[in-house]
């Protein structure tokens, strides 16, 4: 299996430049010695919105503030036999104390 490797935002430019200037899709792989798969995908993603760049990405997104990872932490170190899922119905069952007292605004 061929070792995989993310191209710099150097060589995206260069292949975009090729493809603009001409050259095949073909032409550009062998002499860069990239896959031919990579080149069609770059330039769909430059013909869509102008931008060959990696979208970087922090992993899975976070579902719960560091608010509510505290209070389920301690929740948790005060019943220790308690499982994740009853955390997670407790803290469901919790009124939003912040918002409590205050008037509707919405209108």
């Amino acid at each position: 299996m061929a070792q995989r490797k993310h191209l710099d935002d150097f060589l995206r430019g260069r292949i975009i430049g090729r493809l603009e200037c001409g050259r095949t899709q073909l032409e550009i792989a062998e002499e860069l010695g990239i896959a031919q798969s990579v080149i069609p995908r770059l330039w769909q993603r430059f013909q869509d919105d102008g931008n060959v760049s990696r979208c970087y990405s922090t992993g899975r997104p976070r579902v719960t503030t560091p608010n509510e990872d505290r209070y389920l932490a301690v929740t948790a170190k005060r019943n220790r036999r308690s499982t994740a899922s009853y955390l997670s119905r407790r803290s469901l069952q919790l009124p939003v104390r912040q918002f409590q007292d205050r008037p509707c605004t919405d209108a």
